[in-house]
């Protein structure tokens, strides 16, 4: 008697709700260890939700101006305010950037199941993009809306089979405007993978190809509906820089570091892995696509290519949906009937890659809190209350396994109240607005990046700044991965150093300067 197919799903371990719950539970691992996750952007990021926490209080009141809005960059920061009563800030952002990467985890795992009626054969494959580059650049807020913009495919494909259209436009409308709060680019990936699902559908049910993607998007227009908040906005809201097109040569860095993290030829023979089976999911008699999946990863892929690497001031803009985008093509891969045997050691080879990149993310991540554990030694000669110039020492674009510092300086807004000027500045795209006018340009990001003389990317000369900025506004200067010294100015006095990075109190202080009083430690 020939199989059902409950019984044939019931052999199949990947299939079970065990292994669902324990690949779920899995991806907390590299983040238990870590006070504070390593990715790049995220000290910075917790600097700005001590000036959110605490607006209008204190020294940051000094230093910083909040201008609330509703904006499509908040969602980490809306979590973090709303933990803040019964956490400080940091033990805050830990529980919520931990749940971030199960959170990705258990939407693809969700996709898949949706697409197929079960989980499907090359899941574990997908499931290291949880940890792509732009989780490790510390995007935060995207990889959250991200999660949610598979999520909302997830659940889009199952309304469309179970209920009423109106039911699908009830339930998502309000959804898109949630994954819009919690980030833009993230919103506007579900607006791409449910076009992409929705005329897929529509073809399969003999719709013709121009008809259906028209009605696919007639039905994902209304949940177009968060750009009236942004017209409403006014012209900040548009103002960022944009440009960049096409840079082809960017774009294969892009695809080379999807799994970024440490140990480069590592990372690229998993990039290479992800390559071979999705090219053999196309050529390959005993694979197939399923179609629900096919156009919406698509979909992503085109917009990686086509998108500008900034877009309204958002860096790597092009390089963020590549992961979701690869993602949903790996969960779309079938075997075709007859070939369980098949089915069955690329389940197991997907498995040992998920459970491979865990380990390896996990020494990563040991390793690299420790090292900004480290840097972040010097603030204890950092005043309370202080403005601090901060210059760090940024690898060479090239460079695989940098040490993440580039915005270290945000845990010291975060414990010590001061101002720097690692802080991001982008019209529409953040609540903070520096109110020190003097300090300009070393007021906001990037100027506390120092880059290699032959990086194409340099933003401020060591010298230069050490040379130009303004004794007035800053008492303290801090310079990461610097040796003490390197900072050549009569009054410059170090004051504290452990051989690779240092502090310098500023010597020619004139009456009426901001940090002239003394301030608390």
């Amino acid at each position: 008697m020939a199989e059902t197919p409950m019984t044939e799903a019931a052999r199949d371990w990947w299939t079970t709700r065990w292994f669902a719950a324990i690949a779920v539970l899995a991806a907390f691992i590299p983040l238990l260890w870590p006070d504070v996750a390593p990715l790049t952007d995220l000290p910075g990021h917790i600097g700005r939700y001590r000036i959110l926490a605490e607006a209008g209080i204190g020294p940051l009141a000094q230093h910083y101006a909040v201008r609330w809005a509703v904006i499509g960059n908040l969602g980490v920061d809306l979590m973090v305010l709303a933990l803040h009563p019964i956490l400080d800030v940091e033990p805050a952002t830990r529980l919520v950037v931990m749940a971030i990467p199960p959170l990705t985890v258990a939407a693809m795992l969700w996709v898949g199941y949706e697409a197929h009626g079960r989980i499907p054969v090359a899941a574990g494959f997908a499931l290291p993009l949880a940890f792509a580059y732009p989780f490790q650049l510390g995007f935060v807020n995207f990889c959250l809306s991200a999660a949610m913009a598979l999520a909302g495919l997830a659940l889009w494909i199952r309304l469309a089979r179970t209920r009423p259209t109106w039911v699908r436009l009830a339930v998502l409308v309000p959804y898109a405007g949630l994954t819009w709060l919690c980030h833009t680019f993230g919103w506007a990936m579900l607006g791409l993978f449910v076009i992409g699902a929705e005329w897929s559908q529509r073809m399969e049910r003999g719709e013709p190809w121009h008809v259906a993607a028209i009605r696919a998007g007639a039905m994902a227009l209304p949940m177009a509906w968060p750009v009236a908040i942004v017209i409403a906005g006014g012209g900040d809201r548009l103002a960022g820089a944009t440009g960049d097109w096409f840079n082809w040569s960017t774009k294969a860095v892009w695809i080379a570091s999807m799994l970024h993290e440490r140990w480069k030829a590592y990372d690229i023979a998993g990039v290479t892995l992800i390559a071979c089976l999705s090219w053999a999911a196309i050529r390959s008699p005993r694979l197939a696509v399923v179609g629900v999946l096919r156009l919406p990863a698509l979909f992503g892929l085109i917009a990686f290519l086509v998108l500008p690497l900034t877009l309204q001031g958002g860096a790597g803009v092009d390089m963020r949906v590549l992961p979701f985008a690869t993602a949903l093509w790996l969960l779309a891969i079938r075997t075709r009937p007859g070939h369980d045997g098949l089915a069955r050691r690329i389940a197991a080879l997907g498995t040992a890659f998920f459970v491979m990149r865990l380990a390896t993310t996990t020494i990563a991540f040991a390793v690299l809190s420790q090292g900004q554990a480290d840097a972040a030694k010097a603030m204890v000669a950092l005043p309370r209350g202080a403005a601090v110039l901060v210059l760090v020492n940024e690898p060479s674009f090239q460079t695989w396994a940098g040490p993440r510092l580039s915005h270290i300086a945000g845990l010291a807004i975060a414990r010590k109240r001061v101002f720097d000027n690692e802080q991001w500045v982008l019209p529409g795209q953040q609540l903070i607005h520096p109110l020190h006018p003097s300090a300009m340009p070393f007021d906001r990001d990037p100027t506390q990046i120092v880059l290699p003389p032959e990086d194409h990317r340099v933003t401020i000369d060591f010298d230069t700044a050490i040379a130009q900025f303004d004794r007035c506004t800053f008492s303290r200067v801090w310079t990461i991965d610097f040796p003490v010294g390197r900072a050549r100015a009569a009054d410059l006095i170090p004051i504290w150093s452990d051989g690779r990075s240092a502090v310098y109190s500023v010597a020619s202080r004139r009456p009426g300067c901001l940090s002239s009083a003394p301030l608390r430690r």
